[in-house]
């Protein structure tokens, strides 16, 4: 079975239980938890990913930090994913489970990308124009990259459109070397 089949097994059966027992939006803001502890303490996801740790010494290390900060669902749903090995997907479980509720309330996910911070008016006249383009909700989230040197690139769901400086550089340098 491949990754993609098993966080998405996994991200639906957790989707499902959650709306069954209408803990969903609980069940969201401990997914978030758990993704930012797996993205920003290194030391957390070398000990997920680690084939030299022992499973119950990772389920034991989870329990111990996440007890008082998430649900049982969350955490029965986490031993779980540990008991059956299935801890290296846990980023894709998650990534998947929000995806699902997001779709779930018809939510579009649109990411900008800009060389410096937009103002809040332009943010705004954006997500307005982005909610009446898709005609639903948008998820606007906002990143900061200096190598894309000017202009933006926005991806909504699997669309992107690309108008940075370094993307036209690239393009001229391509159309040269032809």
């Amino acid at each position: 079975m491949n990754e993609s089949k098993i966080s998405v097994r996994y991200a639906k059966a957790l989707f499902l239980l959650g709306k069954e027992k209408k803990v969903l939006d609980t069940i969201v803001a401990d997914m978030k938890l758990v993704d930012e502890l797996c993205h920003t303490v290194k030391d957390f996801w070398l000990m997920v990913e680690s084939p030299v740790v022992k499973t119950s010494q990772k389920r034991k290390a989870v329990k111990l930090v996440l007890t008082d900060k998430v649900d049982s669902i969350s955490l029965n749903f986490l031993d779980l994913v540990f008991q059956n090995h299935r801890e290296i997907f846990i980023k894709d479980m998650i990534r998947n489970f929000l995806d699902l509720c997001r779709k779930d309330k018809g939510v579009v996910s649109a990411k900008l990308t800009t060389a410096s911070v937009i103002d809040k008016e332009d943010k705004a006249n954006l997500s307005e124009m982005l909610k009446k383009a898709f005609d639903s909700k948008i998820e606007l989230e906002e990143v900061l990259d200096k190598d894309i040197i000017g202009g933006f690139i926005l991806r909504v769901d699997d669309q992107e459109l690309d108008v940075s400086v370094s993307a036209q550089l690239n393009q001229i340098k391509r159309t040269l070397v032809q």
